[in-house]
């Protein structure tokens, strides 16, 4: 697991009082701040009509994106889905100890990577996070 800033820990705090769920897993991909929740706790972190969301983007001034936690690496693909859409990829392949993302058009690739490679290095930190696997993108 990685280690907590007190940025990241502030963002955790206001989620748990303004949803009352608790989580450790607080990213930022794009621009956007990404909670991973548990399944079951999805839609209490976004609220009635998504109150709980716009309420974090009034105080935060940022846009927030609430997805469901990895179940493990079986469950890679759907994550990874959640956290970069709208991008989408061809496929998603694991082996030794690396998570390669083929991302299909040059169009794709390049909205991954981002400009500077900034997004990639926040996709590159999401996985080791979560997965605790090298990031490898074609």
């Amino acid at each position: 697991m990685a280690t907590i800033d007190m940025q990241t820990m502030r963002y955790i705090n206001i989620l748990d009082r303004t949803s009352r769920v608790k989580t450790t897993k607080c990213f930022n991909f794009n621009n956007t701040i990404l909670f991973a929740v548990p399944r079951a706790m999805v839609s209490q972190a976004i609220g009635p009509g998504a109150s709980n969301i716009r309420n974090m983007q009034e105080t935060l001034g940022k846009r927030i994106k609430i997805i469901a936690e990895a179940n493990g690496t079986d469950d890679a693909v759907r994550f990874l889905n959640d956290v970069i859409e709208p991008i989408k990829f061809k496929s998603l392949e694991i082996k030794d100890n690396q998570l390669i993302i083929t991302a299909g058009s040059m169009q794709n690739k390049a909205a991954l990577m981002g400009r500077n490679k900034t997004r990639f290095a926040e996709l590159e930190l999401i996985i080791k996070d979560t997965f605790h696997l090298e990031f490898k993108l074609l």
